[in-house]
C-alpha cells in the first residue's frame, strides 16, 4: 500500500538541552518526501506547562497528540501512515491509530533506550522517555493510549541503555527484547514479533537505535549499535511476513545543515526499508 507521511516537528518531549534541534531534523527529511503525500502537523511554539503532571510541557504534548490524532484520521484507509518526528512522543497518538485499526498488533520499538519510565520515577521528566510506558496504558492522564498495548507485543529492539525501575519493569512484565547483537540476523526480530501471536507490525524508529557510526544527529548517542544495514535488513524482513499497519521515524537532530546532509543518507535507508515495495 501507498505510503501516507505526517511530519511532526515536535520539540518539547525531549530531555535535551539541544531539543528545538528536532524541528530542523524533522524539517530535513521532509525536504526528501513527496509533497503530495504529506502532511506537516502544527507544534505549539511555546514548551508548555506540566500542570502538576510530573511531565515536562504537557499541555503542549497534549495538543500535539490531538494534531496528530486529527491527521491520522484523515489518512486514507489504504495507505499506510509514516509518522516523521520530533521526539518518541509523537508516537503516541500513532499506535493509538494503528491500535484501532489492528488490535492485535505487535509494536517493534527499535530504540537504544526503552522509554518506559513512569511520572515522577523519570530522571528527567521528559515524555520521550515515558511514551512506550504511555503506551501500555501507564503514564499521567490525558498522555496514556487508548486503546492500551499489552506488555507482550511490546518488542523492544536495539535498545541498550534502561534506567533501574526500566530493567525492573520489563523483567515483571514480560517485555520482548532484541539486542542489537541479535538483530544482525533478520530472523530473529522476525521470530520475536512471531512469538506474540500478533498478525500485524507497527516499527517504530528512534535513530539512536543506529550505532554513532552511522549517525552524528541525534540527542542521546549510546555506543555498541545497530549499523544500517542490518538494520533495514530487519525492517525488510519484518515486513515481508507481516502487514505493515505505521511506522515511524524519530529523534533526528543535527546539529547544522551539514551535519543533516551527511546525515541524511543513512536516514533515508531506513524511510526507504519502511516504504519500498514487498513481495
Amino acid at each position: 500500500m501507498p505510503s501516507r507521511f505526517i511530519v511532526v516537528p515536535e520539540w518539547q518531549g525531549s530531555s535535551s538541552s539541544r531539543s528545538m534541534r528536532l524541528i530542523d531534523g524533522a524539517e530535513a527529511i521532509r525536504g526528501d518526501l513527496p509533497s503530495s503525500a504529506t502532511t506537516t502537523v502544527e507544534v505549539p511554539l511555546g514548551a508548555g506547562e506540566s500542570l502538576g503532571t510530573e511531565v515536562a510541557r504537557y499541555s503542549s504534548l497534549t495538543a500535539v497528540r490531538e494534531r496528530v490524532a486529527d491527521a491520522l484520521r484523515a489518512v486514507p484507509a489504504d495507505h499506510v501512515p509514516l509518522v516523521i518526528g520530533g521526539d518518541c512522543g509523537v508516537e503516541l497518538a500513532a499506535v493509538e491509530h494503528a491500535l484501532r485499526a489492528a488490535p492485535d498488533l505487535a509494536v517493534v520499538w527499535l530504540d537504544a533506550h526503552a522509554d518506559l519510565n513512569l511520572p515522577g520515577a523519570s530522571p528527567s521528566g521528559a515524555f520521550h522517555g515515558m511514551v512506550a510506558r504511555a503506551l501500555l496504558g501507564q503514564g499521567a492522564e490525558g498522555l496514556v493510549a487508548d486503546p492500551a498495548l499489552d506488555p507482550g507485543r511490546l518488542v523492544l529492539a536495539g535498545v541498550r541503555a534502561c534506567d533501574p525501575p526500566e530493567d525492573a519493569f520489563i523483567a515483571e512484565a514480560g517485555v520482548p527484547m532484541v539486542s542489537p547483537a541479535a538483530l544482525e540476523d533478520p530472523a530473529a526480530l522476525v521470530a520475536a514479533v512471531e512469538a506474540t501471536g500478533a498478525t500485524a507490525v507497527y516499527v517504530h524508529v528512534d535513530l539512536d537505535v543506529l550505532d554513532p557510526e552511522d549517525i552524528v544527529g541525534v540527542a542521546a548517542p549510546e555506543p555498541f549499535g545497530v549499523r544500517v544495514p542490518a538494520l533495514t535488513a530487519a525492517i525488510r524482513a519484518l515486513r515481508e511476513r507481516f502487514p505493515l499497519v505505521g511506522a515511524g521515524i524519530t529523534e533526528f537532530a543535527p546539529a547544522s545543515p551539514a551535519d543533516a546532509r551527511t546525515d541524511l543518507p543513512a536516514v533515508l535507508r531506513v524511510l526507504s526499508a519502511l516504504t519500498a515495495r514487498v513481495g
